[in-house]
C-alpha cells in the first residue's frame, strides 16, 4: 500500500501509541501500537495503523486492538496484529485475524557445537540442508499420505510425526499445546486442503521460511541462558515454516465463506477483509476446527523438518545424537487464534485471542509452561532478517496488558514486489556471502524479496518489547548459513 497513515497517534510513553476511538464512530476500542519514534516513521508509510482501527470494530473486541511493532500491511489485520474477543459477550472469530499460513511459527534447537566447529563447514553443511530439506513453491516432501492418514495427522500434530520416528518424546514437552491443539475437526476441512496436504509434510516452502544456522554472540540474561542450556559462541538452528497449502486453503475457503454470513449476524465491519463470526455460532466452531486442525499440520510440518535438519547435522559431520546435542529449546505459533481465560472488569472471561504475526509470551509461572522454564517464563523466538541478528526472549507477567503476545520477526519495510524491483542487479547471495552468511535459496527472486533492506532492524524492533516490558531479552544470535524457500 503507498498511501500513508495520517491519522492521530496519540504518545501514551516512549514505547506506545493510541488510535483514540474518536478516529472512527465505528471502534469499540483505542487501538494501541509498540513503536518508538523510529519505528513509527516506517509504520506511517503504509495503511496498517488503519487496520489497527479497523479491527477495533469487531463485536466483543476487549480493552484494545493492539499491534506490535513489526507492524505492516496484512490481509483483514495487519502482520503483527493482536485482538481479544468475549465470547460470551458475543465475540467473534476472524480468519482475517489469524493469517493464511496458519500456525506459521517457528523452534529453535540448541546443540553442543561452537562456532570453530562449523568454520571451514558451513559451506558445506548448508548445501547438505538445502539438498535434504524440500523447499520452494509447491515443494513436496518424502512423506506422502493418504487422505485417511491425514486426518490422523490433523488430529495428532506432532505426535502423528513422533510415531513415525521423526523426533524424540521430550520434543512434543517443548512445543506449543504439546504439538496438538484439542479441538481439531478434520470434518471441517475441504476436499481441496485435503489433496494439498497430502505431498507437504516435512516441507519447508516459500517467501520468509528458512532453516538457519546461527551462533550465540550476547548474552543479556545469564540466569534464563543456563536454564534453557545455552552459552556464548554456541550454535543454535532456527526453524520457520507453517501448514504450507493446506493451511492457506483452510483460510481461503472460510475467509470466503464468512463474508455471507455477516448479513445472517448483523456484523458491519469497515473492511470485509475482517469478515468474522461469533465464536460460538456453527460457523465459528467450524473455522475453528478446521484452523485448529492446519495448526496441527504445522506442528507435524516443523516436527518432521527438525529431525531432518538433525540427521543431516549427523551424517555431514559424522556425530552421534548425544555428541550433537540438538535439543529442542520450544516451538511456538504466530498466526493462530486461541481459547485463553483472563480477568477482565474482576471477572474471568474466556477470550479468543487472535496473534496475526505475533508470538504468545507467557509470564513465569504460567500453568501451560514446561516446568523446566516456569522460574523464567515461555522461550519467546524472534528472528530477524537473514541478514542480521535473531533473538531468545521471555515472556513476561507484564505481558499481560498485551494478551500474553509480543512481536513475532523484524517485520517487512519493502513489499516483495518493491524488493524485487529496488534489488535487481545486484547479487544478495555474494552480499551475504562477503559478511560470511551462507546463503542457499530455490531462487534468485526469493533472497531479493527476503533481502535485509527489505525489513526493519530486529534489533530496534526487539528492543521495544523489551523496554515496553512485554518480553524479556536473553541471548542473540547471529546467522552462519541459511537455506531460504
Amino acid at each position: 500500500m503507498k498511501q500513508g497513515w495520517s491519522g492521530p497517534l496519540e504518545k501514551i510513553d516512549d514505547y506506545r501509541w493510541r488510535i483514540p476511538k474518536s478516529y472512527n464512530s465505528g471502534m469499540r476500542v483505542p487501538g494501541i501500537i509498540y513503536a518508538d519514534e523510529k519505528l513509527l516513521k516506517n509504520i506511517r508509510t503504509d495503511r496498517a495503523a488503519e487496520q489497527v482501527a479497523n479491527v477495533a470494530h469487531l463485536p466483543g473486541i476487549v480493552n484494545y486492538s493492539l499491534a506490535m511493532p513489526d507492524i505492516h500491511w496484512g490481509y483483514g489485520f495487519c502482520i503483527g496484529g493482536v485482538a481479544a474477543t468475549d465470547i460470551e459477550a458475543g465475540g467473534v472469530i476472524s480468519p482475517g485475524g489469524v493469517g493464511y499460513d496458519i500456525n506459521c511459527g517457528v523452534r529453535l534447537v540448541r546443540t553442543n557445537l561452537v562456532e570453530k566447529d562449523l568454520k571451514s563447514k558451513i559451506r558445506g553443511l548448508i548445501y547438505a540442508l538445502f539438498h535434504n530439506i524440500p523447499a520452494g513453491v509447491g515443494s513436496k516432501g518424502e512423506v506422502r499420505i493418504s487422505t485417511q492418514e491425514e486426518k490422523k495427522l490433523l488430529l495428532k500434530g506432532a505426535q502423528w510425526a513422533l510415531e513415525r520416528g521423526y523426533g524424540r518424546p521430550e520434543d512434543l514437552e517443548y512445543t506449543e499445546e504439546g504439538g496438538a491443539i484439542s479441538g481439531a475437526d478434520p470434518g471441517a476441512v475441504s476436499k481441496r486442503a485435503y489433496e494439498r496436504g497430502t505431498k507437504q509434510p516435512g516441507t519447508l516452502g516459500s517467501g520468509n521460511h528458512f532453516v538457519e544456522v546461527q551462533v550465540i554472540d550476547q548474552i543479556y540474561d545469564e540466569q534464563a541462558a543456563e536454564i534453557f542450556n545455552l552459552h556464548l559462541g554456541q550454535v543454535t538452528v532456527m526453524i520457520h515454516s507453517g501448514s504450507r497449502g493446506f493451511g492457506y486453503q483452510v483460510c481461503d475457503d472460510y475467509a470466503r465463506g464468512m463474508v455471507r454470513s455477516l448479513d445472517k449476524y448483523g456484523i458491519r465491519v469497515p473492511d470485509r477483509q475482517l469478515a468474522c463470526v461469533p465464536v460460538n455460532s456453527p460457523e465459528g466452531k467450524n473455522y475453528l476446527g478446521a484452523m485448529r486442525s492446519a495448526a496441527n499440520y504445522a506442528w507435524c510440518n516443523r516436527q518432521i523438518l527438525m529431525e531432518l535438519v538433525r540427521r543431516t547435522f549427523q551424517k555431514f559431520l559424522n556425530l552421534g545424537p548425544k555428541d550433537l546435542g540438538m535439543d529442542l529449546i520450544y516451538d511456538v505459533a504466530h498466526n493462530i487464534a486461541k481459547i485463553e481465560k483472563y480477568t477482565i472488569d474482576g471477572k474471568t472471561r474466556a477470550l479468543c485471542v487472535h496473534r496475526k504475526g505475533a508470538t504468545r509470551a507467557f509470564g513465569p509461572g504460567h500453568d501451560e509452561l514446561p516446568e523446566k522454564y516456569k522460574s523464567v517464563g515461555q522461550p519467546v523466538i524472534i528472528p530477524g532478517d537473514m541478514g542480521r541478528n535473531s533473538y531468545l526472549l521471555v515472556g513476561t507477567k507484564k505481558a499481560a496488558e498485551t494478551f500474553y503476545s509480543t512481536c513475532h520477526g523484524s517485520g517487512r519495510c519493502l513489499s516483495r514486489s518493491a524488493a524485487i524491483r529496488n534489488l535487481r542487479g545486484r547479487s544478495i547471495a555474494k552480499e551475504l556471502e562477503q559478511k560470511g552468511i551462507i546463503v542457499c535459496s530455490t531462487g534468485r527472486e526469493t533472497l531479493a524479496e527476503e533481502a535485509p533492506e527489505a525489513y526493519k532492524d530486529v534489533n530496534d524492533v526487539v528492543n521495544v518489547v523489551h523496554e515496553a516490558g512485554i518480553s524479556k531479552r536473553v541471548c542473540r544470535m547471529r546467522p552462519l548459513g541459511v537455506v531460504k524457500g
